[in-house]
């Protein structure tokens, strides 16, 4: 019986969220020649803003910071409600055209220019908040056992412990050994955490969740030379010996730098792969949400109340199961970009060695 009670109430909150996205669709557009655009509104949700708008609605928004300096010098800060909708404010406003959703200059020639731009968008916002959260889980299990030593805490702190202790103990430390894994544990780590906690927020639609920052490609770009830095700066002697000196014949060495060359470029391949991982991954993951639920009001146009119901019923349950699916690859992500991190430190931590060569290799 209660499976039966559980069953129906779900089905009702799926009947409600249809007729209720019909009835607000239609009084969003009433009145409006207009149709929806669904590949403006997908790229809408991906891109970054000057402002942050308010769940549910699109007519309210918390603007942010805009701080850019001008060609002759000068540096302005004002707040994007002064650029925001076509406005123009000290002589910048946000280009629709060649630098579509950036802000522009106009300088006393009267020539456009891209200003240097350090403004608090809605992605740096949401790096700041991301930051935050981590700290907020992470702060409180450490003075768990500053305060209660090896007692295992329970719920919540209980979770976190299990999930870093399988990090650790089964990725981290296998790969790079005792001394190694201590010594590069803290970054692998926060770089596990803050990646997955951006993945989740990223699913999220309400503030101050809801910035698409693992499919922003300049983010996954700084993540990946985190590695980069962490591999080539703290790598061995070795390391380097077997990038410019590895051990081939002098042939695929000299005169021609054939192997040298192979291996310098795999340095720079190997945080390419983590960029592009990453974003591939989480940006698919938030276009095959996005073209579901906009699937919703392409027929409710094309075919009116009944194929618009229908359809949004079917959009709801796929995007559920998309979320539903987002969310474990949200902690794959994160875990597959530690390990492939760990993976790469750990080949730059390569001891020295020396052949023996025994008497039958000598004959």
């Amino acid at each position: 019986m209660k499976k039966h009670s559980i069953l129906i109430i779900c089905l009702a909150l799926i009947a409600i969220a249809a007729v209720l996205s019909i009835v607000l669709y239609d009084d969003t557009h009433h009145g409006e020649e207009s149709h929806f655009d669904a590949k403006e509104t997908i790229f809408d949700h991906l891109v970054d803003h000057y402002s942050w708008e308010v769940p549910f609605s699109h007519s309210h928004k918390i603007y942010l910071p805009v701080i850019v300096k001008e060609k002759e010098g000068g540096w302005h800060m004002f707040m994007s409600d002064k650029i925001e909708q076509g406005k123009t404010y000290e002589g910048f406003y946000i280009d629709n055209d060649q630098y579509k959703g950036k802000i522009v200059g106009t300088a006393s020639d009267g020539t456009v220019y891209r200003p240097i731009d350090i403004s608090i968008t809605k992605n740096v916002l949401a790096l700041f908040i991301t930051a935050f959260v981590v700290c907020l889980c992470i702060f409180p299990l450490v003075n768990w056992y500053k305060k209660h030593g090896n007692k295992a805490p329970r719920g919540f702190l209980g979770a976190l412990e299990s999930l870093t202790a399988m990090i650790y103990a089964d990725m981290i430390k296998p790969i790079l050994g005792e001394k190694n894994g201590r010594r590069f544990a803290p970054y692998l780590l926060t770089a596990f955490y803050f990646i997955f906690v951006m993945n989740l927020m990223g699913l999220m639609v309400i503030f101050p969740a809801g910035a698409n920052l693992t499919g922003n490609i300049s983010i996954t770009l700084v993540l990946a030379l985190c590695t980069f830095i962490t591999v080539n700066v703290f790598g061995t002697k070795e390391y380097w010996k077997e990038i410019f000196w590895p051990e081939v014949p002098t042939w695929l060495k000299a005169p021609l730098p054939i192997m040298p060359f192979i291996e310098l470029f795999g340095i720079f391949t190997k945080p390419i792969a983590l960029m592009v991982r990453l974003f591939a991954n989480m940006m698919g993951g938030h276009m095959i949400v996005l073209v579901l639920l906009s699937l919703i009001f392409i027929f409710k146009e094309m075919g009116g109340m009944l194929v618009g119901g229908g359809t949004t019923v079917l959009s709801f349950l796929f995007s559920l199961f998309m979320y539903l699916i987002d969310t474990l690859v949200s902690f794959i992500q994160a875990y597959v970009f530690t390990m492939l991190s760990t993976i790469f430190i750990s080949l730059a931590q390569v001891e020295g060695h020396h052949k023996t060569e025994t008497k039958e290799e000598q004959k």
